[in-house]
């Protein structure tokens, strides 16, 4: 059991801390402004904070079951794959995704992505 709970909850503190830092410190301005131009309050309430800690937390558990099949990179292109750019596609068409943060949000996501990896890898001992 611990080395299934204690990879994913320290990847999900992990996960949080990063997406916090990219959206509410360095990307919020950009976050504010595109919201203000739709007309629309960016979500900055609590119950937004703790549904992206539900998400890290998924995100989390995702990653860890990914990385029981697939290497290293492998886990890291996948999850992210599927976390971000799934995410990223839905929002852009719902017309809510500043397309500006995305070179800044992209290498950060995959950073987030691989130490999330690396934690799960290294705290779980997947062999993979």
């Amino acid at each position: 059991m611990k080395k299934k709970v204690l990879p994913i909850l320290i990847a999900t503190i992990w996960i949080s801390l990063s997406e916090f830092a990219r959206n509410s410190i360095l990307l919020h301005n950009y976050w504010i402004d595109h919201y203000h131009g739709l007309g629309i309050t960016f979500p900055e309430e609590p119950i937004n904070g703790a549904v992206w800690g539900i998400w890290s937390l998924f995100y989390a558990i995702g990653i860890f079951i990914i990385s029981q099949r697939f290497s290293l990179l492998q886990t890291t292109f996948l999850s992210w794959f599927v976390g971000f750019v799934f995410m990223w596609l839905v929002i852009g068409n719902m017309g809510v995704l500043p397309f500006g943060i995305l070179p800044f949000a992209i290498p950060l996501s995959l950073l987030e992505a691989f130490i999330a990896t690396l934690i799960i890898r290294k705290l779980s001992m997947t062999e993979k």
